[in-house]
């Protein structure tokens, strides 16, 4: 065992399986400084930019009202006409480089919020800035709530960067349930060198709208893989010579002919189109759902689609988005014009002279068409972009943490093993965060946490199960360095009593360490951290329950911790030596204040500090002195 700072850990012959990536090699020495010159120039482009918005916006106004005054004279036969061909193409023409600039105002925009969140987060200030990943919340998960992998001021919204729902989605599934040794390795692999492609995360920063907006995938994936909506497939060739008929027999008639073959030809035409109207409108109101859907993704696939790999991981990944003779983001593209096409259809004026011409049946078709050659495509285009995305928060955690290492994971022994050399906790301020050694192996199974209120203890088995998700799931860790088996982690620091349920907090958490015997009992060994085991019972059986819970997870091979403010639970150490051993957080009055140095020290506390802490704030309390009480 190793408390505090305590002296170097022993050499270790187990094989592991940690690519050669050292302290994440490959990413910039200061990325706070990194951030701040980028951070900058964008603030100097979006100035630059709303300035020519601004300029542009006077040239719309200007040759607008230069071709009214030319409509004018022209109207009073000052001017020929054909002048006013000169400001419309002028007009045009500013239009579309116009919404080029701010287009590009826009990224400029949306890359000042990515290297701001960048910078809050370096800095600690990052809480409330992100995605809290509220949805993913699982208060039946094994470790979720406890460890706050979710909600405000998570490890989720500390992580995530993900812009589109099945990115969060990713992330979040690998946050809760760990990865086996060799997709660690090449995930490990994938972040560090993700890890220094920082244009290429500022450009996915900027593809399309907020997340809230973005890509909701089993919507999309639905639409996709549904059967067709139109049938039979000749009815796309009927249609088309029905409109042909139509323009034929319009230009006869507008050539001086009869029109009669216009009216039997439009009415042949009402005659197909009505019984498949509703399936054609049900085609395009689908087909426009997805295209906003696809919308988000289109334009990470065209980032994505620009990049090489080297990572066998990242170019497979970049292997899936690929379909052959069309690029993903092409065909995206072309979809959204389609939809847009149909769109023109909301002006009355379009709509009353494309109706004779079938619009709306034709792009339903060449909807149908798109989907039958790329709608196979789409879940794997989701689950690339979502893998993508998912190794890019990781690799911004990277980038901006250094000093971080990846974890070793020991795989050709099956015993438990989590080797810390100071553990510190990712979510608290590097000031406040005082780091930790904590070895627990086939001699020290179990550590006994004792200590006061507010000393660390509970912080302790939070940064310990963090430190372990964070490995499990490919990322690096805050640690100087960590080497652990593969471990299944469980824990019971914020099981709650349910009123609605009508159970209480003790009902609550034997349920929990029910379910973790169960996962003891895998293949996989259990790192279980207990908070106050059992508090909500009396000293006896408190005592008598929890070493008979423990004795039976160490005789399965689990590894953990528990902490306790009852000191008769210190002696389940003695009880269950060498396998567990006692360790304590100590808190001494100075000046009327407690004070804490949140270091873990060998042996059982041996100080209480309630009644003193009690009295500090006022409390009167009889008996004993001021001083603390010696137990």
């Amino acid at each position: 065992m190793r408390s505090g700072r305590g002296p170097e850990r022993p050499n270790c012959d187990r094989a592991t399986i940690r690519p050669e990536l050292g302290h994440n090699l490959g990413v910039h020495s200061d990325p706070a400084e990194a951030y701040r010159t980028r951070l900058s120039q964008r603030r100097a482009t979006h100035e630059r930019l709303t300035q020519i918005d601004r300029q542009f916006s006077y040239a719309r106004l200007g040759i607008f009202g230069l071709g009214v005054l030319i409509a004018v004279a022209a109207w009073q036969q000052v001017l020929s006409s054909w002048l006013l061909v000169l400001p419309v193409a002028a007009f045009i023409v500013l239009v579309r480089r116009h919404e080029r600039v701010i287009r590009q105002r826009d990224e400029a925009a949306r890359a000042i919020a990515f290297y701001e969140r960048g910078l809050a987060r370096i800095e600690d200030r990052w809480p409330g800035t992100g995605e809290p990943g509220d949805r993913f919340r699982d208060d039946n998960h094994l470790y979720a709530n406890d460890l706050d992998l979710f909600g405000p001021g998570s490890l989720f919204e500390l992580l995530s960067i993900a812009r589109t729902r099945a990115g969060e989605t990713t992330l979040a599934r690998w946050l809760t349930a760990p990865a086996a040794p060799a997709d660690i390795a090449t995930r490990q692999e994938a972040v560090a060198e993700f890890a220094s492609l920082l244009d290429l995360r500022e450009q996915l920063s900027m593809a399309g709208s907020d997340v809230a907006a973005g890509v909701h995938e089993t919507e999309l994936i639905s639409w996709a893989e549904e059967p067709a909506t139109l049938r039979p497939p000749v009815a796309r060739w009927i249609a088309a010579a029905l409109t042909a008929s139509v323009v034929v027999t319009g230009v006869m008639w507008l050539s001086g002919g009869s029109e009669g073959p216009l009216q039997i030809a439009l009415a042949i035409q009402v005659g197909f189109a009505w019984p498949m109207q509703r399936r054609v409108e049900r085609a395009l109101h689908r087909a426009a759902a997805a295209a906003r859907d696809l919308d988000t993704l289109g334009h990470l696939l065209e980032k994505l689609e620009q990049q090489q790999f080297s990572t066998p991981r990242l170019r497979l990944l970049r292997q899936a988005i690929e379909t052959g003779d069309a690029r993903a983001s092409s065909a995206i593209r072309f979809l959204h014009q389609l939809v847009e096409m149909h769109d023109w259809q909301h002006n009355l004026i379009f709509l009353i002279i494309s109706l004779p011409f079938l619009w709306g049946t034709h792009l339903a078709w060449a909807i149908e068409a798109w989907h039958a050659r790329h709608g196979r495509h789409i879940r794997r285009w989701l689950e690339a972009v979502a893998e993508f995305e998912a190794l890019s928060s990781l690799s911004a955690y990277t980038f901006e943490h250094p000093r971080d290492p990846f974890p070793e994971i020991a795989t050709s022994d099956a015993t438990a093993l989590f080797d810390g050399h100071e553990l510190g906790h990712p979510l608290l301020p590097e000031a406040r965060c005082v780091r930790n050694d904590v070895r627990l192996d086939e001699s020290h199974r179990l550590f006994v946490i004792s200590g006061s209120n507010m000393s660390g203890k509970s912080t302790l088995l939070r940064t310990v199960g963090i430190n372990a998700v964070l490995a499990q799931a490919g990322a690096p860790v805050r640690a100087a360095s960590l080497r652990l088996s593969p471990l299944q982690v469980g824990a019971t620091l914020r099981i709650q009593d349910s009123l609605q349920e009508g159970r209480s907090r003790f009902y609550a958490e034997i349920t929990r360490v029910r379910k973790l015997a169960d996962v003891a009992r895998g293949s996989t060994p259990l790192l279980f951290l207990l908070d106050e085991l059992f508090h909500g019972t009396n000293s006896h059986d408190r005592l008598i329950g929890a070493s008979g819970v423990l004795r039976s997870l160490l005789d399965r091979g689990a590894i953990g911790l528990i902490t306790t403010h009852d000191l008769a639970l210190t002696s389940i150490a003695r009880a269950l030596a060498p396998r567990a051993v006692n360790v304590h957080f100590e808190d001494w009055f100075e000046s009327g204040e407690i004070h804490f140095d949140y270091r873990m020290k060998s042996g059982p506390v041996t100080r209480s500090n309630a009644i003193a802490l009690m009295r500090a704030v006022g409390l009167d309390v009889p008996g004993e002195s001021d001083d603390a009480r010696t137990t």
